[in-house]
């Protein structure tokens, strides 16, 4: 990181995230008259430079994102390149992911509130709409489709705001994406059925991977608990998804009936679009009245991680606060 701390204006503070294929950094831009943003640096491994197909994703990321600006959505500032080292700034989001989420309560064996939720997945799908409606600066459909919806790409921040992030394997008509039909993309436990089958995707496999992500956050169970897509397809084609609940008796019907439409294993019954589901998500929610909120999720959120919820993101020209154990997870999950 020496490359971009010297020879741009980010100052690099620490790393908070390492995966397969790069880390993530916290950073500050810096600007004229002491001006100082705090936002996060992702970077790509210098082995997987070598493979152009790497590298084109992790570009086409940064393409991809740069004009979706939504509340829901992790924001994309700058795509950079120095002494031969590709990266992205981009919005930190100081927070969890629901993987943690998920973690902190499986420990103290209880399940996510089943109001908070269907309030979090209200939000992502939100984010998903929005992404699958955007259009090129011609006003053509870009039809982008995420294609790696889960817990660790889905971030809540200490202010109750939910960011859906990490379009690193999204595709659009664009993009010179894989070939779907050859390659697979994307997470095992989390993929709809046609991805699994080499059938391409679509919005509507976004919605069904955002249903197994609700699925998991309210029963504390993976849908598809599996090491191999021979095993992932045949449970597919074979077992009917176990009614959630069983595993969690106080899921409403209503809302058990939400999360199997969205999960039905063929797209023509799923819900078509992640803007259907989030209609019948916040009917359910406040059909009755009040409510959950970015504030009940802000409360939600620091009763679960008191330890983490106060802590300063940076101290300008102090020491900064080193990073806890499930830090790492605060911002977008590299590759």
């Amino acid at each position: 990181m020496q490359e971009i701390q010297y020879l741009t204006n980010y100052q690099i503070l620490r790393k908070i995230a390492t995966g397969g294929m790069g880390s993530v950094y916290l950073a500050e831009q810096l600007g004229a008259e002491s001006f100082r943003k705090v936002v996060a640096i992702k970077t790509i491994k210098r082995e997987f430079l070598k493979n152009k197909e790497n590298v084109d994703l992790f570009v086409g990321e940064a393409k991809l994102v740069a004009d979706l600006i939504h509340e829901n959505v992790l924001q994309v500032y700058q795509l950079g390149q120095t002494k031969g080292i590709y990266y992205i700034v981009m919005e930190y989001a100081h927070g969890k992911n629901l993987a943690d989420i998920i973690r902190a309560h499986k420990d103290r064996h209880k399940v996510t509130n089943v109001e908070i939720g269907a309030f979090i997945i209200s939000r992502v799908c939100r984010a998903l709409h929005y992404a699958h409606e955007a259009k090129d600066m011609t006003g053509k459909l870009l039809n982008i489709v995420h294609r790696d919806v889960t817990p660790s790409n889905i971030i809540i921040t200490y202010g109750g705001v939910v960011k859906l992030t990490d379009f690193g394997i999204a595709k659009a008509v664009i993009m010179n994406t894989p070939d779907e039909a050859e390659v697979i993309m994307g997470k095992l436990p989390y993929m709809s059925p046609e991805q699994a089958k080499f059938q391409g995707t679509t919005r509507q496999s976004d919605v069904f991977s955002l249903g197994l992500v609700l699925y998991e956050l309210l029963t504390n169970t993976s849908v598809y608990n599996v090491n191999d897509i021979d095993d992932l397809v045949d449970k597919m084609d074979n077992y009917s998804i176990k009614s959630p609940r069983r595993l969690n008796p106080h899921i409403p019907e209503k809302l058990e009936a939400i999360m199997m439409k969205a999960l039905d294993v063929n797209p023509v019954n799923r819900y078509q679009t992640a803007r259907e589901f989030c209609q019948d998500l916040e009917h359910y929610m406040y059909d009755g009245g009040y409510g959950p909120t970015n504030e009940k999720l802000a409360r939600y959120l620091a009763r679960l991680f008191p330890e983490d919820s106060g802590m300063p993101i940076v101290g300008v020209g102090t020491h900064v606060s080193p990073p806890s154990s499930s830090s790492a997870s605060s911002v977008v999950a590299p590759e």
